[in-house]
């Protein structure tokens, strides 16, 4: 599908765009919405006219009150996006409903490592559940002078706090949610002074990682290039939370990374990364000191343990994104 009207470079990207247009034309599954919206100045027929649609019509309202009564931005606007590839509407479509179901969260992280006795309520939320969204730290501590939810600082899209069945630690679990991206060769610290500004914000925070492996010289390193730069910050704010524990709302004592992509999605997870002539997992994990802290799991997987405790939800995921 290269050669197709969208012009992607993804196949996989591609193959959604028709996916989800289908969607509009032959299903009610947007709400009578019939696609043809703007996106960035363009009609697509695969972009909606409202973006409230574009979220899962039961928990709809209840998402967008979540997301105003804690002051959390969203993506690219102030409205949820009428995007229908957009990755945070698809991480809120399948995890906004469980997360006031205690054993439904538990289950879908021990689904992934099975070692966790116990989640417990989020308390950063105005309404703490067990899931959080758009979460950010108490306090700053990778020198980025912000703590907006979803803008404009480092945060997890989707975030459950644990308890480790063999230790009875308090663990973060950090959710990056991925679904049709894929990046190019873009160097992020030869980006001119945004460049200089991002070097001198992470630079020695990586050197006093004892996750990241420290270099000599980090311009043009991996850490600088997507997706590395977006899993460097996110590992550091995980450790920084650790860290500083005293100074923050979550107590924690370590974490596991989660990091959520289909696994069609060749062009982000089996690109020959550029700074590594390697595929993306292989490439990450040679720049962790404990690669077990890091796990890729497909969408689908990851909903397994409760597909059967959630039969319409269930069936609305695998026909939208599955």
């Amino acid at each position: 599908m290269s050669g197709s009207k969208y012009r992607s470079e993804s196949e996989y990207r591609n193959s959604q765009y028709y996916r989800q247009e289908e969607l509009i034309c032959s299903s009610d599954i947007f709400s009578g919405d019939k696609g043809g919206g703007i996106f960035r100045k363009k009609h697509y027929p695969f972009v909606l006219q409202d973006g409230n649609n574009n979220l899962y019509e039961p928990i709809r309202d209840e998402i967008i009150a979540y997301f105003k009564k804690n002051k959390i931005a969203w993506w690219d606007g102030t409205a949820p996006s009428n995007h229908t590839l957009s990755s945070q509407i698809a991480c809120l479509n399948h995890l906004f409903t469980i997360r006031k179901d205690k054993a439904a969260v538990l289950a879908l992280l021990n689904g992934v490592r099975d070692e966790f006795k116990d989640v417990l309520p989020v308390e950063c939320d105005d309404d703490p559940q067990y899931i959080s969204f758009e979460v950010v730290s108490t306090k700053d501590h990778l020198n980025e002078k912000t703590s907006t939810r979803g803008s404009n600082c480092t945060s997890v899209d989707a975030l459950i706090y644990a308890v480790h069945r063999g230790d009875k630690r308090q663990w973060l679990i950090p959710i990056e949610w991925k679904y049709t991206e894929c990046y190019g060769t873009k160097d992020l610290s030869r980006d001119g002074r945004k460049g200089e500004v991002r070097l001198g914000r992470y630079s020695a925070l990586i050197d006093a990682s004892p996750q990241l492996k420290s270099m000599n010289n980090y311009r043009g390193s991996i850490y600088y290039q997507e997706p590395f730069y977006q899993l460097m910050r996110q590992t550091l704010w995980a450790e920084n939370i650790i860290r500083h524990r005293d100074e923050e709302i979550l107590k924690a004592d370590d974490y596991l990374h989660i990091h959520v992509i289909p696994s069609a999605n060749d062009d982000l997870l089996n690109k020959q990364y550029h700074v590594s002539n390697a595929p993306m997992e292989t490439t990450w994990r040679s720049m962790l000191t404990d690669p077990t802290k890091y796990v890729i799991i497909d969408p689908e997987k990851l909903f397994t343990p409760i597909v059967d405790s959630y039969p319409e939800l269930s069936q609305y995921l695998e026909k939208r994104y599955w």
